[in-house]
């Protein structure tokens, strides 16, 4: 089975290029989905035009705030609050899961005090979630290069939590350039970590840029194993083009059609 893919047309679409058109060529080159990160103005026209070309949504926002989120308890009845509306959207249109974040880590909290204030605010939500058929995945990220301060930074920390709430339906969005930046070893975490992703991101390091020869990350390789472990959800680039978008997609569509 060939691996799903996606693209974050917020992160790679042309400034000033109208969605329709693009939407139009992500769909040529063979995509299956797009992805969305909030809902905007822009948010009814782009599941409009994915329906328009047959492209699925693979992930939406689910709670506002990635620096203030389900580690500070203080915020949970707003976060579940939040995360009830966008599992509703996302089950009414098909999508199958909404991104969730730690939120930072706060001065004065042990990790695993933090790791367990985070369990207890996605026990709340996750019933309902299952009832729905709509994942929470807890996004993965960096604090080197992008996010200073953020408590999910490492694959273990995101794991611990997915296995302490033990649903089917809280994984973790692991973006394999974030987590490259931080501890490496990807193929090894992918394969011994699958049943707890419920999507990935893509883009190439250093830089966050296209699959090239100036990476050091090999995407053909990440995405075979992928599509061994029969994984069945997304993969979503995430990756700022040097230069033409179209182009760099088309190649980050071939490498990874494993």
């Amino acid at each position: 089975m060939r691996i799903k893919q996606s693209v974050c047309y917020p992160m790679i679409k042309p400034a000033n290029t109208p969605l329709e058109p693009f939407v139009a060529r992500v769909a040529d080159i063979g995509y299956a989905a797009i992805e969305l990160w909030t809902r905007d103005k822009s948010f009814g026209e782009a599941v409009t035009l994915a329906r328009k070309y047959n492209l699925d949504v693979a992930i939406m926002s689910g709670h506002n705030s990635l620096t203030v989120g389900l580690n500070d308890p203080t915020q949970h009845d707003r976060i579940e609050a939040e995360l009830r509306e966008s599992i509703d959207i996302a089950a009414d249109l098909g999508i199958p899961g909404v991104i969730c974040f730690s939120g930072n880590r706060r001065e004065g909290v042990t990790e695993k005090t933090s790791i367990a204030i985070t369990v207890e605010g996605l026990r709340r939500i996750a019933p309902y979630a299952e009832a729905k058929g709509v994942n929470l995945n807890m996004e993965l990220l960096n604090t080197t290069v992008d996010h200073p301060g953020y408590e999910c930074n490492h694959s273990a920390w995101g794991v611990a939590v997915c296995e302490l709430v033990n649903s089917p339906n809280v994984k973790l969005l692991f973006d394999i350039y974030h987590m490259q930046v931080m501890e490496g070893n990807i193929i090894s975490t992918i394969r011994n970590n699958i049943r707890w992703i419920g999507h990935f991101h893509t883009a190439g390091v250093p830089g966050r840029r296209d699959f090239d020869d100036s990476q050091e990350l090999n995407y053909r390789g990440i995405c075979r194993a992928i599509a061994e472990s029969g994984y069945n959800f997304y993969v979503g680039h995430e990756f700022k083009p040097k230069g033409d978008p179209y182009e760099a997609l088309a190649r980050a569509f071939e490498i990874c059609n494993q």
